[in-house]
């Protein structure tokens, strides 16, 4: 590739990526205000969950929950497998990250929080999936099909579902009136732990 179509290719990963972030505007409905209604009535932890790309996902979903007030783990599908499933609790509300909805791992640990007596939140494409059958509130989040390479590298799909996590984020931290000096305990560290020290917070 030369130079310039180098660069042309950059900006348009990113023009798509922004245009697909985009589609969630027309996607948040009753269902989203379920799942934050769930999520703030929760009295354990929220647990995030997901196999592949929607690990990373989760993973990023459940610190930002954290650092936004609300109490939040990743637990690993495949750990869940031997023995971490046996940290959920009826307290809990588990977050299953599915693009299918049929992802072995994620409803072997689904049904086991069910059966826990937990709460359960799909985030999937496919509502009428196996996953969403079982689950208390379902989030269906589908991205453009030609935001992915090959329709399948999940670049674009996983930044529309983080997008979609953000939008809990932060709608939980307004409901909940969680403060920066209450962020300021969590996150004492780093350039932003400097920043809230400079700021005496």
């Amino acid at each position: 590739m030369k130079n310039e179509e180098i660069i042309a290719t950059a900006k348009k990963v990113i023009e798509d990526e922004s245009a697909a972030v985009l589609t969630l505007v027309e996607q948040i409905n009753s269902n989203f205000v379920d799942a934050v209604r769930l999520m703030l009535d929760c009295q354990g932890h929220i647990l995030v969950a997901g196999a592949g790309t929607s690990h990373s996902v989760a993973r990023r979903l459940a610190h930002l929950l954290s650092c936004c007030g609300t109490p939040a783990l990743l637990i690993d599908v495949g750990d869940s497998q031997h023995g971490l499933s046996g940290a959920v609790t009826k307290r809990d509300v588990l977050i299953a990250l599915s693009k299918g909805g049929q992802t072995k791992e994620v409803i072997t640990l689904a049904k086991v929080a069910k059966a826990r007596g937990a709460k359960l939140i799909a985030l999937t494409e496919k509502p009428d999936s196996e996953l969403s059958n079982i689950s208390d509130v379902v989030l269906k989040v589908v991205a453009p099909p030609d935001v992915d390479p090959y329709g399948m590298v999940a670049t674009g799909s996983s930044l529309v579902n983080a997008a979609i996590g953000d939008a809990l984020c932060v709608v939980l931290l307004n409901m909940k009136g969680y403060s920066v000096e209450e962020f300021g305990e969590t996150h004492p560290g780093g350039a932003v732990g400097k920043k809230l020290e400079d700021l005496n917070i």
